[in-house]
């Protein structure tokens, strides 16, 4: 089984950011333009585009990372998605943001990319 967290582009111009477990992440990209659950957000704003995605080793940091992107203003998914590191770093300066040492979250290594731990 593969886990993917993923961001999509609504008609709207919102993200959305979700995750799935199987093969790979077109199915479920199909799945959203097809209207397969009417109570889903993205039903009203079809069709999407698929931005980002991610496969994850463990459903764990799937759900953690998703949580994680969710929470994100979309100037961060933004920068995130061009991969521009010191963007992101920026925007993630805050005086609310969690302790870098909170279990469950990843971060920026210096070469850029995800780490589950603080460098």
């Amino acid at each position: 089984m593969n886990f993917f967290v993923y961001i999509l582009r609504c008609s709207n111009g919102a993200y959305y950011v979700g995750s799935h477990r199987g093969q790979d992440v077109e199915t479920r990209l199909h799945q959203h333009n097809e209207g397969a659950d009417p109570k889903a957000f993205t039903y009203r704003y079809r069709p999407v585009e698929l931005l980002w995605s991610c496969q994850f080793d463990d459903p764990t940091d799937m759900v953690a990372f998703e949580q994680q992107l969710k929470g994100w203003s979309r100037k961060k998914k933004e920068a995130f998605m061009r991969s521009d590191w010191a963007e992101l770093k920026q925007l993630s300066k805050s005086r609310t943001a969690p302790a870098i040492h909170e279990k469950g979250r990843f971060y920026l290594s210096t070469q850029g990319g995800l780490s589950t731990r603080s460098s």
